[in-house]
């Protein structure tokens, strides 16, 4: 049997997810997939205190926010993030820290996120690859991208 994925979404994988009106969204079917148990999402404080903030600043509803953060506290695997343990990666973005460190705390295989300040960590740092959703969404699908005609 396959070791079960483990990742930690940036909060702005999070927002696309909230934000898409695309049936197809792979940010959409990743947080559906999530709720199917069929990966381990990583979270902390910092990122949800993040995210609350983010989707409050593009007019989520508050009822709806509520309710995924329920979600997480009833199926994310929480871990504790000592200040000491966010190491500076990232040069423009120090906020982007604290998920690496929320990776290497929860031992994340996937950084999952559309930031490009991490570019300097070239895809990934101490094991853990970082990328888009739709890699991560074929890994956990177990399948390929389409052929290129």
């Amino acid at each position: 049997m396959t070791e079960r994925l483990r990742a930690v979404f940036d909060t702005n994988v999070i927002v696309s997810a909230f934000l898409s009106r695309s049936p197809t969204s792979p940010t959409q079917e990743l947080i559906d997939r999530w709720l199917a148990d069929e990966f381990t999402l990583v979270v902390c404080t910092a990122i949800v205190d993040e995210l609350i903030e983010k989707l409050v600043e593009r007019g989520v509803a508050r009822s709806e926010i509520e309710t995924f953060v329920a979600l997480l506290d009833a199926f994310a695997e929480w871990v504790d993030i000592q200040e000491a343990a966010v190491i500076r990666l990232i040069p423009d973005d120090a906020d982007d820290d604290v998920v690496i460190a929320c990776a290497l705390a929860g031992k994340a295989d996937f950084v999952v996120t559309y930031d490009p300040h991490f570019a300097p960590l070239s895809n990934s740092y101490q094991g853990v690859r970082i990328t888009k959703a739709l890699p991560f969404l074929w890994a956990v699908r177990g399948d390929q991208p389409p052929a290129a005609k």
